[in-house]
C-alpha cells in the first residue's frame, strides 16, 4: 500500500532527525499502519528514543519493538556495576528523592519507592535508562501526593461534621515534611481524637504530633 510506504519513509526520516538514535542500524517495516522496528541499538536509552520517534509520526497506529540492545564489549557491565552506577546517578540527581531504590537483574531494572509527584517518577526512569548496561526499566514507583495545610483543615472540618459551635479555626495545623502538628483547643478528648484521625488518614501524612488542649 502506498500509505504504508509513505509511513515507512516518514518514520525513517524521524529516526534520522533524532540525535539520540543511530538510524543506520535500524530497519523499519510497515503493514496496515503498524510499524515494526528491528535492528540493533547501543543502549536502552537509544531504544526508548527510537520508539518515541516512531510514535511522533502522524498515522502510526501501533509499534512493534523488535530492537536488540548490543552493548560493545568495552562497555559491558555486570549487574553489580550497573546497580552501583544507578545508585550514584540517583543520589546526585536533585529531582529524584532518596525514597527511590533500584533492583537489577540481568540488566533489567525495577524502580521502587514513593514520590510526591509523577514527574519525579518519570525523572528517575529517565536517569536510569541512560546508564550503560541497562537493558530495560520497569517503574513500580508509587506516587503519594504531599499533603497541604488547606486540605488538612478541610478534613478536620469534615470529621467534625455539623458541630455548629465548633470553630475549626481554633486548631492550628503545621506541616513539616510529611509530619503534621496540631495545636489549639477542642472541647473533649473525643474531638481531639477525631482531629488526629482525620489528619492521619490524609494521603502522604506519616505522623501526627498532637498538641491539642481540651477546654470544655
Amino acid at each position: 500500500m502506498s500509505e504504508d510506504r509513505t509511513l515507512q519513509s516518514d518514520v525513517m526520516r524521524e529516526l534520522e532527525r533524532d540525535p539520540a538514535v543511530d538510524a543506520a542500524h535500524i530497519g523499519v517495516s510497515v503493514r496496515d499502519c503498524a510499524v515494526t522496528l528491528a535492528g540493533k541499538v547501543s543502549s536502552y536509552d537509544e531504544r526508548v528514543h527510537a520508539v518515541k520517534a516512531a510514535e511522533r509520526v502522524y498515522g502510526v497506529r501501533a509499534i512493534a519493538d523488535e530492537l536488540e540492545i548490543s552493548v560493545p564489549r568495552s562497555h559491558a557491565r555486570d549487574d553489580s556495576a550497573v546497580a552501583e552506577a544507578i545508585a550514584h546517578a540517583l543520589r546526585w540527581n536533585d529531582e529524584v528523592p532518596d525514597t527511590v531504590e533500584a533492583e537489577v537483574s540481568h540488566g533489567l531494572v525495577t524502580l521502587r519507592g514513593e514520590v510526591d509527584w509523577p514527574v519525579q517518577a518519570e525523572q528517575a526512569k529517565h536517569v536510569v535508562q541512560g546508564i550503560t548496561g541497562v537493558r530495560g526499566v520497569t517503574s513500580a514507583i508509587t506516587v503519594t501526593p504531599r499533603p497541604t495545610v488547606p486540605d488538612l483543615r478541610k478534613r478536620i472540618g469534615e470529621a467534625f461534621g455539623r458541630a455548629a459551635d465548633l470553630d475549626v479555626r481554633r486548631i492550628r495545623v503545621t506541616l513539616t515534611g510529611t509530619t503534621v502538628r496540631l495545636d489549639g483547643e477542642v472541647r473533649s478528648l473525643r474531638e481531639a481524637e477525631m482531629a488526629v484521625n482525620a489528619v492521619a488518614a490524609a494521603p502522604g501524612v506519616t505522623a501526627v504530633d498532637n498538641r491539642l488542649s481540651v477546654v470544655p
